[in-house]
């Protein structure tokens, strides 16, 4: 039963992934970053379904693969890692949606807007106007993403199909 439980947990956070790296190419671009909110929706749906430390791998995954196919930049390591930890932990503690929604938007806003500040400077050879400049662009992109993350899920929760599809 374990494994069981492993290996659909693993096909789970694979679809997750493909979803973020598919969903990015409606990416907007501000200030420097592509602001991608359906990673953060991802973010958040892998919160709930699967927990914060799958959150987080889905995260990498999904920068790792918009890197490489040149959708993304460095910056979306930071901002979506960030997030999807913060998201998960109150997610975990509290198995409120709007409180993870929340920590999804002020940890990927906050947090990880100010994490890519040395991201830009040391890895991309950027020359960034401070360490709050990255906040305003990646708050953007998170609101959006949790907003939609919230009102599906919302919805699955209120028609009892959300438990259901816990992993």
């Amino acid at each position: 039963m374990h494994d069981d439980n492993r290996v659909r947990k693993l096909a789970a956070a694979g679809l997750l992934t493909a979803v973020a790296v598919a969903g990015s190419t409606l990416s907007v671009p501000v200030l420097g970053s592509k602001c991608a909110p359906v990673q953060h929706m991802v973010n958040i749906f892998s919160a709930v379904l699967l927990g914060p430390f799958w959150g987080v791998g889905i995260a990498f995954c999904a920068s790792l693969l918009r890197n490489l196919l040149g959708l993304g930049s460095l910056l979306a390591f930071p901002g979506s890692m960030i997030g999807a930890l913060c998201c998960g932990l109150v997610y975990a503690k509290w198995k409120k949606l709007a409180q993870a929604c929340t920590a999804e938007a002020l940890g990927t806003g906050v947090l990880g807007g100010f994490f890519a500040y040395p991201v830009a400077k040391l890895f991309m050879g950027l020359e960034p106007a401070g360490f709050t400049v990255y906040m305003l662009p990646f708050f953007i992109s998170t609101a959006a993403g949790s907003l939609i993350a919230f009102a599906v899920l919302g919805i699955l929760e209120q028609s009892r199909v959300l438990g259901r599809l816990r992993v």
